[in-house]
């Protein structure tokens, strides 16, 4: 097995595309600050791993950084003018590829010794061309972001990823960008890996999203930054607002509004400098959603869940728990660095099957597949729609979750955006299966849970990819009482 040493990736499992990633980063900051760097393999891939029923999961648990929020960091701190300091930056793959992106950019970025990061931003329409290639690793939104805020910068940028992002659709994020002027070579359907030529003109644009998609609107956001006068985007349905909410805190102009037809505009003013800011990182909704799901599911747990982001447009999954029965409650709710954050107190329940609306899926996009776990173990059956968005994820988590859940014995329904899950009540789930997580860190994570409450132990096929978005998953969920057993293959 691989394992990296320094600062807070201690003892966290290498996958094979995240070590040339890690490297770059770490060597640099041994070269900075003295930092040891122990030895790194990457001919291993880190074994299954296999949940089994426990008793009471309790304790306190400290999620990871938001990753949305940490990708938005790096990029917006890269395109300050001055020094831009980040405490609780997620340390998982995803962001470390974003960051040495933006290193091969020209901005400077390094981890601190007390665990903060730094960085020195290079101003809107700053970056250089860089002379290599930039690899996002598993990272859609990392690639999909860094498209928008290179787009309007008259650079030339390749950019490619591990073979589950060259297989994820990135039209949809070219055809806005392509407005502003950018010029795209890319493989057939828009796919990675692709040859960004940045607008030497920009102008800005206003577009309609023509589907709900927080990425879509935030590389057209940015892509906006440099382009002079205001640029627009108009959704339908709610997205994510982070980009927005960050923007702001970097001193960018940004506004919405209504318009007719209950569409929502928001723009941004082109050309700001933006100011350094200090950023700190909540605690990711998406990874807090693994422990809060086997707390609900375990008999007898009673577990807090400190500092966690709640923004409105990632809290669906907590308000369709709470409606199904689950015992959920907010604490110390509070501002930081834009958003808004809280401790979430979550007790063992028995959950009640419900049909839930398709308007509340972009608010909770990521968390279908605990979703669907905690479906299997409800009273009654559980109808999920809108859910089209899953089927382009690090994989298609909509055929994995059903698949999945289908191997433990549960009864379930697919359709082309839609699933339907016939749950039997707690301890109701058969498990006793080998779960193929098809490269998807949130599968693997989603039915490791499912094996801590079903009637026997669950095996997930490859754990490597927990690390792109929760790199203390299993020690974490070892030190509340979760049973997680590695074996060889």
């Amino acid at each position: 097995m691989s394992w990296i040493v320094g600062g807070d990736l201690r003892g966290v499992p290498l996958p094979r595309s995240a070590a040339p990633v890690k490297e770059k980063l770490y060597d640099q900051n041994q070269r900075l600050h003295g930092y040891r760097h122990l030895s790194v393999t990457t001919d291993t891939v880190p074994s299954p791993l296999t949940a089994t029923a426990s008793g009471p999961l309790s304790g306190t648990v400290r999620v990871p950084g938001d990753k949305s929020i940490s990708h938005r960091a790096l990029i917006l701190g890269a395109l300050a003018v001055g020094k831009t300091r980040v405490d609780g930056l997620l340390e998982g793959d995803d962001v470390l590829a974003t960051a040495a992106v933006l290193r091969a950019l020209g901005a400077d970025i390094a981890r601190d010794k007390d665990g903060s990061w730094t960085i020195f931003g290079v101003g809107v329409g700053g970056f250089t061309e860089p002379a290599q290639v930039l690899d996002h690793g598993n990272s859609g939104t990392g690639a999909r972001l860094m498209l928008g805020a290179v787009a309007t910068t008259p650079i030339s940028a390749t950019f490619t990823g591990d073979a589950s992002l060259c297989r994820r659709p990135m039209r949809r994020v070219i055809e806005p960008l392509e407005m502003f002027g950018a010029e795209f070579h890319a493989r057939d359907g828009g796919r990675l890996p692709l040859t960004l030529k940045g607008a030497r003109m920009a102008m800005p644009i206003s577009y309609r999203l023509p589907v709900a998609s927080a990425q879509v609107k935030s590389a057209v956001l940015l892509a906006g930054l440099n382009a002079p006068g205001r640029t627009t985007v108009v959704e339908a349905q709610a997205t994510r607002d982070h980009t927005e909410r960050m923007l702001k805190h970097f001193g960018a102009t940004v506004s919405s509004e209504k318009i007719e037809g209950g569409l929502t505009a928001i723009h941004v003013e082109g050309q700001p400098e933006l100011a350094p800011q200090h950023v700190r990182v909540p605690g990711d909704p998406s990874s807090a959603a693994f422990p809060l799901v086997a707390a609900l599911l375990v008999s007898g747990s009673n577990l807090r869940l400190e500092g966690v982001m709640l923004n409105p447009t990632r809290s669906g999954l907590i308000t369709v728990l709470q409606r199904m029965g689950g015992n959920i409650a907010i604490e110390n709710l509070r501002e930081e660095s834009g958003e808004t954050v809280g401790d979430v107190v979550v007790r063992a329940s028995v959950l009640k099957g419900m049909e839930i609306e398709p308007e509340i899926a972009p608010s909770m996009i990521d968390e279908y597949p605990i979703l669907a776990v905690a479906a299997a173990f409800a009273e009654g059956r559980t109808i999920m729609r809108g859910l089209a968005e899953l089927r382009v994820k690090e994989s298609d988590r909509l055929a994995a979750i059903a698949d999945g859940l289908k191997r433990c014995g549960a009864k379930v329904e697919i359709g082309e955006d839609w699933l339907t899950v016939e749950g039997h009540g707690a301890n109701s789930l058969a498990g006793g299966a080998t779960v193929a997580t098809h490269m998807d860190h949130r599968i693997a994570m989603a039915f490791l849970i499912a094996g801590l409450a079903s009637k026997a132990p669950i095996k997930v096929d490859d754990t490597s990819f927990v690390a792109t978005s929760f790199p203390t998953f299993v020690p974490a969920m070892r030190q509340i009482g979760a049973l997680f057993q590695l074996k060889n293959r």
